[in-house]
Order: structure tokens, then sequence, then C-alpha cells
């Protein structure tokens, strides 16, 4: 189509000029059963298709986003579809007809929401908000439901139409994809949690704690003595339960009698908590006590997830207090002996770095951890074996074996074995490893205290459940040397700037994450002092020193 083609006007005909249509040139040339179209100045128009092998005019799919004007218009026929009831033509509209059909059929059928009344606000290119009033009724009781929500815009690639795309939170913006709205007796009575000082922790003076009180009533709502009520909830489904998500309660239509459930938690610490993460976009922090394993205080900034618990993100460089733990033991390293920390090292294909490839000449184990030498470790992995690692998260730190039972759902670490590049990644707290500050806070205190203490909200002695426990704990020799790093790091290295001042009987490790498409790493910090220990996170924050750092620092100052 790139070289201009001559066509030969036949004898006898009358000449006629090329039709310009669009900036292209069309000379049309007749023939037997066919026609032939020779094309100049360019492609095929974008708008109006491409010829098919056969001749016939093939429309081509849209691929710009949608205007303002389509978001507008096809919200509109969303909003007014589902409202007047018609599943069919609403489901239509989106680009997952089947799952909006499940959803919005149900939430007639089985949430019994009735006289819908939907309202559009006010546009923001192709996303829309939109209020919802309507009445939940469920045999003799009712009460009215109101809430705001919001759908997006997009185009199908497939069609090129413009669709609603499809989540359940257009419907409620606490449903994930395929939960479900049902209202009924709840079937678990609703429970009075309170703190150990048995003052009543509630959503208005704790805002983390909402996804704990929901674990708290689905784990002992039946066991402690309470009388379900009607309510309208939130049921999750399989993608929302393997995140380890509570069922929710939405509305509820009639009290049911609560039964009271003690925690661990204390007051002033979780208050603490709940203010430093509001100070930090997408931090999270935790705090324990190391002698127990009892948690004082959990708060995430972000209040939808329970990240502090649930939490599934490479540790970075405070996985270097296993790592280290486990080169003492096998002679690999000693805290006072000189250690290699050259600028870069390479394993299994992949060349690691240091950060700004610094280096330290003729420097200790201990000069290596306080400034978080990346090569100082990975220089170890020829010595290791793959699961040599994983062994020592499991057998020592009570880590990755999915045993945990703290009261409320949680995820207890992942150490996987790995091999090559991968393996001498996980040493440094990347590759396979995944952590939470829950579990990292357990790391510390595990060190301060000797020995691995299950975390724990609720005491075991309430349902009599058995907590996880390690195989063995380390060796005194390997245990006062890890100590002796963490109090210089907390003294004198990359953590010493957030822990000044809290001396001597501390100890603490930083760590950055990287995270692929992510401009700043995660910043991690964790550390103990006297009978506390707490580890924190600050989600695309930067170096854990400085993000995750004063966070944890200024509880254990509280605590201390």
């Amino acid at each position: 189509m790139g070289k201009r083609r001559r066509v030969e006007e036949r004898r006898g005909r009358s000449k006629r000029r090329p039709a310009v249509a669009g900036g292209m040139i069309a000379v049309v040339v007749g023939g037997a059963g066919f026609g032939v179209y020779a094309l100049y100045g360019g492609g095929a128009a974008a708008d109006e298709g491409s010829a098919a092998a056969n001749g016939k005019q093939v429309p081509r799919v849209r691929t710009d986003p949608p205007s303002a004007a389509e978001a507008k218009a096809l919200a509109a026929t969303f909003l007014t579809a589902w409202q007047q009831g018609r599943v069919v033509q609403a489901a239509a509209a989106t680009d997952d007809s089947t799952a909006a059909s499940a959803l919005l059929t149900g939430y007639t059928k089985d949430a019994h929401v009735t006289g819908v009344t939907l309202t559009a606000g006010k546009a923001t290119g192709t996303k829309v908000p939109f209020s919802v009033k309507g009445t939940v009724k469920y045999k003799d009781v009712s009460k009215p439901l109101t809430y705001e929500s919001a759908l997006t815009v997009v185009r199908n690639p497939k069609n090129g139409k413009a669709q609603v795309d499809w989540h359940a939170s257009v419907v409620h913006p606490d449903l994930l994809d395929g939960d479900r709205l049902v209202t009924g007796e709840s079937g678990t009575p609703p429970v009075k949690a309170v703190d150990r000082d048995g003052g009543e922790l509630t959503t208005a003076k704790y805002p983390s704690l909402a996804p704990v009180l929901d674990g708290l009533r689905e784990k002992y709502g039946k066991k402690a003595g309470g009388k379900a009520g009607v309510e309208l909830q939130a049921v999750r489904g399989k993608a929302a339960k393997a995140k380890k998500a509570s069922d929710k309660t939405l509305l509820e239509l009639s009290k049911g009698t609560p039964g009271t459930v003690r925690t661990t938690l204390n007051p002033t610490l979780q208050a603490a908590a709940e203010q430093q993460v509001s100070k930090t976009a997408r931090s999270s922090v935790v705090v324990l006590r190391p002698s127990t394993g009892e948690i004082l205080a959990v708060a995430n900034a972000s209040r939808g997830f329970n990240t502090a618990f649930n939490g599934s993100l490479a540790p970075g460089s405070t996985m270097k207090v296993i790592t280290s733990s486990l080169l003492i033991e096998k002679d690999l390293a000693s805290a006072d002996k000189v250690h290699p920390c050259p600028k870069t090292f390479t394993y299994g294909g992949w060349k690691f770095h240091n950060d700004d490839d610094f280096q330290i000449t003729g420097g200790t184990f201990k000069a290596s951890f306080a400034r978080s030498c990346n090569t100082a470790f990975i220089s170890q992995a020829p010595e290791l074996d793959n699961d040599s690692l994983t062994k020592q998260a499991q057998q020592v730190f009570g880590l990755s074996m999915d045993n945990w039972a703290i009261g409320v759902p949680s995820f207890d670490g992942r150490v996987p074995v790995q091999s090559a590049a991968q393996m001498a990644a996980s040493l440094i707290g990347q590759g396979g490893v995944r952590m939470n500050p829950l579990n990292m806070a357990s790391v510390a205190a595990t060190v301060k205290a000797g020995t691995f203490h299950q975390p724990y909200l609720v005491a075991p002695s309430v349902d009599q459940r058995t907590l996880a426990t390690a195989s063995r704990a380390m060796s005194s020799g390997t245990l006062s040397q890890l100590r002796e790093l963490m109090n210089y790091t907390a003294a004198a290295g990359t953590a010493a700037e957030a822990m000044s001042g809290l001396g001597p009987d501390y100890g603490a490790k930083t760590g950055s994450a990287e995270v692929d498409n992510q401009d700043k790493p995660n910043g991690w910090f964790t550390a103990y002092r006297g009978d506390l220990a707490a580890a924190g996170v600050v989600q695309a924050g930067g170096h854990g020193g400085d993000t995750a750092g004063p966070i944890v620092a200024d509880l254990l100052r509280l605590g201390g």
C-alpha cells in the first residue's frame, strides 16, 4: 500500500477524477464481480475500518479512552436500570455481565434491599460517584440504608464499547470481588471486645481495629455467650478469604446481645499507635511483649486491610536478623571478626549491590550489619544449602509454618526454599521472602527474650487453643552476638537516629525493600527496648530508619 499503483483507464470510458475522502485519495477500478481500491496518501482511515481479505469493510475497534460525555451517559443507563430492577440491562452495561447480574440479583433477593434510589454525582473524568438510598427489610424488621459508591467507565478492548468497569465495590464500597450481600439472622452473635484493662474497644476510638474486631467476632462470637441479631453483612468470597478477610457487618437491623472478649491490647499504646500511623500514609505497626508474646498495639494508616497482621511484603534488610543468626551458628560470621563487604557480589547470575555501591574494607561483621551491607550476606550464599534460611526461620523464629493462632486471622511469614540468585536474595529479605510488622516484631521479640513466644491477641486460655512453638532456641553464644549486632546498630548504625536516647537495653535493625513499579522502597524497622518489641513498615516510604523508625521508636519510648 506504500507504493503508488498506476491504474489505466479503459478506452472508450470517460475519465473520472479520484474521490477525496478524509485526506485519502481512492481510485475505484471496476471489474467483473469485484472491486479494487488503490489508496494514495497514507493508511486506512482508523475511524472507518479496514478492508478484509474478501474485500468487505471491517469496522475497526475503538481504542481511545471513553469521553466524559460517554461516561456520564453510560452511568445514567446503568444506574437507571439498576434502580428500576432491570438487572439484565444493568449488567449488560458492564464488562462482566455474569458477575454483575449475580450481585445485582442478590442485592434484592439475598440482601433484601428495596426502594432503591441512585443519584449520580459530579463526574471526574470517567469516574462517576453516586449515592445510594434504600431500605433493608427482613421479616418484621427494617432499617434505612444509605452510603456512597462510585463507578468507572472503560473502553472494552474487545468490542470498543464504553462499559462500566465491573467490581463488587460498585454495588457497595466494602465488597471485594466474589463477595455477597446477605441480610438475615447473623448466625454469629456480636462481641464486646475490651482491652487488657477492661475498656471497650470501638472503631470510633481506635479506627485501625475495624478488621480486628471483625475477626474477633468471627472467632469468638458463638463462644462468648452472646445472642445474634439481624444484620446486612458482606459475606466474603474465596478471594477475600484467601486474604484472610473476615465477614463484615454493614447494617444492624436489630441488636443482638454481645458476649465479651478480653484482648491483650494496652489502651495507652494502642491510642499512641493510632496517632503515629495517622501521620504517615501507608504505615503499619505492631508492639509486643517479648517475655509472653502478648500483642499490645496494632495500627494501620489504611483502614480497609490489616497490613500489620495480614500483609505479605518483602521485609528487606530486617531479614538480616534471621540471616545473621544462621551465619553465626554455621561459623560463617562472628560479630567482632573481619568480614567481607565488597561493593558488589555476583551469585546465581545476579550482580548484587550495596546502597550507592559502598564497601567496607577490613571491617567486622558487626560493622556490616550496622551499616546494612548486602554483600556481607550475599557473599556467604555459596556456603549455604538452599533450605538453610527456611529451616532457621522455622526452627528458631517460629515463622513460615502457617500455624500461628493469635485470636484473629494472621499471615505467619513466608520463607520458601529457593536456589541460585533467589536464594541469595532471600538472605537480605528479597526474593520470595514475605513478612508483615507482626512477624518482624516477633523476630525482635525472639532476640530479646532468647526464645520464640508466639504472638497472641487473645489469651489461649479463653478457648484452650494451642500456641505455635519453635523446635529449638539459639545457643547462648549466638544469642549474645545477635544482641550485640542489634545493640550496636541502635547505638551507632542505621537505626541510631531513631533510637537516640532509648539505650542501653535496646537493639534495632532497619530495612528497605525494593518493589517493582514503585519509585521508593518500602521502609522497615524492627527493634526492642526492655520488655517491649515493635516493628513497622511504611510502604513506598523510603529508608526504614527515616520512615518506620520514628514510629517504632516513639512507641518504645512511651512503653518504656
